[in-house]
């Protein structure tokens, strides 16, 4: 377990994302996920009040929704660190004060569950003040409605922006981060949110830590070998000369530990200086050991070395 520093939250080395449960998972699915997950030592599970809106007949919620009927059933709520985001639900697109109070009373009835123990800032809105919407967790927090606060797709600049204003104000103070990043994808995150990490201790959960499944070697050629599908074409879009490099080092590596590609890729990422624990999410219980094996695998520094040069 890794604590998230400030809190006395324990995390497994894994964020199970849940964005599919109730979209591509149905209920049975999602519940043979959880407890997969949660028979490896799993306890930290991801979702959003928006998942899944997008998809044809949803209204979002319909993650937590499912989340919220497994804990009633396995009866587990107490060792499972939770956390959902509030600000693109349909109903409450908004980090305003009102929007912010609102959306958290409807995740907690979705939830089945008295406290959100991560209550991330899901994406910005610059018309906000920052300390409108940290007023609002503050609120949340002294209600022992939310435990912790995070930031997942804010600016490196409004992230600042915040933490000031909570040291200042004495408002609940953002303990994490949720920016994209992996072996593809390392610019924006290195540039820009890493050394804000490392300054003010914060933890960091990247999500796309597969880079929409291209890193566990699925998609190769500008079509993917997985089809037509929009995940497929996304994903094959890093398959140029550096995504050929990257993927040629993650294979080489994978046979030496004789492990899948995929779990190469997230514990590279996992043992980056400032990741607590990558997000990765399974469609099936049968795609979860190769998400799991990651968890224990160490690679070496030249390995490490190795793929952050290939991925340069």
């Amino acid at each position: 377990m890794s604590n998230i520093p400030g809190t006395d939250l324990d995390v497994f080395p894994l964020n199970l994302g849940t964005n599919i449960f109730g979209y591509t998972a149905d209920k049975a699915t999602s519940f043979a996920i959880m407890d997969r997950y949660a028979e490896a030592g799993g306890n930290f599970l991801d979702t959003a009040d928006s998942y899944s809106a997008w998809a044809p007949g949803n209204a979002g919620g319909e993650s937590e929704t499912i989340i919220g009927q497994w804990l009633a059933e396995r009866g587990n709520r107490d060792r499972v660190v939770l956390a959902t985001k509030v600000g693109a639900h349909p109903e409450f697109k908004s980090l305003s004060a009102r929007a912010v109070k609102a959306a958290a009373e409807a995740s907690l009835r979705r939830l089945g569950t008295d406290r959100i123990d991560l209550y991330w800032a899901h994406f910005d809105e610059p018309g906000i003040p920052v300390e409108e919407t940290l007023g609002a967790f503050t609120e949340l927090v002294e209600e022992g409605k939310v435990r912790y606060i995070g930031a997942s797709n804010l600016s490196g600049e409004r992230i600042t922006q915040s933490l000031a204003a909570s040291d200042r104000d004495g408002l609940a103070r953002y303990v994490a981060l949720q920016p994209e990043y992996n072996l593809v994808e390392r610019d924006q995150y290195e540039s820009e949110y890493a050394p804000i990490a490392a300054k003010e201790n914060l933890a960091v959960f990247p999500y796309y830590g597969l880079a929409r499944g291209f890193l566990t070697g699925k998609y190769r050629g500008r079509d993917g070998d997985g089809g037509g599908s929009v995940r497929a074409r996304s994903a094959s879009n890093y398959y140029d000369e550096r995504g050929k490099r990257v993927l040629s080092r993650l294979d080489e590596i994978a046979a030496v530990h004789d492990v899948p590609v995929g779990s190469v890729a997230l514990a590279w990422l996992r043992q980056q200086p400032t990741v607590t624990a990558p997000i990765a999410s399974a469609r099936t219980p049968e795609q979860l050991p190769a998400l799991l094996r990651s968890v224990t695998l160490e690679l070496t520094a030249d390995e490490l070395d190795g793929l952050t040069q290939a991925s340069s």
